[in-house]
């Protein structure tokens, strides 16, 4: 039996990161849905580029959208208040946070919010720890 998979990607700035994610998520989980949604246009236009299947923008719309998914997945700095440069409002980190949802949250030293431990990674290889652990949780979903 498969069991359809609601993944909310957030992400910031550019939407490099979210880009990424995106894209492994469809070559590895095809049958996922994904939403996507920027803290800006142009985070979103990335990540729509790379086949989201639904999108938006903005603090309302990672609210909503954290109370209609499954998982969560993004930078680490989407459950911190004012991180990514200020893109991150306090709301949009309590609506990731008090999500139902599970979260996959990417590690980066960015913004002066230091993670330890994670200096030897790249961000490719980071997305795909990332990727290798929503298939875990999939797996587990399934009966």
């Amino acid at each position: 039996m498969v069991i359809k998979m609601d993944i909310l990607v957030i992400d910031a700035q550019g939407g490099g990161i979210g880009k990424q994610l995106i894209n492994k998520i469809k070559q590895h989980i095809p049958d996922a849905r994904i939403t996507a949604v920027g803290t800006n246009s142009a985070a979103t236009a990335a990540m729509l580029k790379a086949g989201a299947d639904y999108a938006a923008t903005g603090e309302n719309a990672v609210i909503v959208a954290c109370r209609q998914t499954d998982l969560i997945v993004g930078p680490i700095g989407i459950v911190i208040a004012d991180s990514l440069l200020g893109e991150v409002t306090p709301k949009m980190a309590v609506a990731v946070a008090q999500s139902h949802a599970k979260r996959v949250l990417i590690p980066f030293n960015h913004c002066d919010n230091i993670i330890v431990g994670i200096s030897d990674y790249t961000a490719g290889k980071l997305v795909q720890n990332a990727i290798e652990e929503i298939q875990n949780i999939l797996t587990k979903k399934c009966p």
